[in-house]
């Protein structure tokens, strides 16, 4: 469930962006003014910061929720039990002190 939710997240991050570079600042309607023609879209003058600011914020809203699932599954995970650092915390049986390696036995 966590890869399936993490899989969508990415996506919505990604298609995020991508509307985000595609709309036009504020500036942009000043420059239409005087005739550049970037007024002339497919939804209209108006009907396309409309369209692209709504679809943005569905997607903003669906990235803010998979946001906060992916991290409730992370605070419910158990941590795993054979960790590094609890082995390095517990005595091993099998090695000696190097105090007590007899200089003999090396080659």
């Amino acid at each position: 469930m966590q890869t399936i939710i993490l899989s969508i997240h990415i996506i919505l991050a990604i298609s995020l962006v991508v509307l985000i570079l595609v709309q036009h600042g504020k500036g942009a309607d000043a420059g239409a003014a005087f005739g550049s023609g970037a007024s002339s879209t497919v939804f209209g003058a108006q009907g396309s910061a409309t369209f692209l600011t709504k679809i943005t914020t569905v997607i903003a809203l669906s990235f803010f929720l998979t946001s906060l699932s992916l991290a409730y599954f992370a605070s419910n995970t158990s941590p795993v039990s054979d960790s590094l650092i609890e082995n390095t915390n517990q005595p091993q049986t099998n090695t000696k002190p190097l105090d007590s390696i007899d200089t003999k036995d090396l080659p």
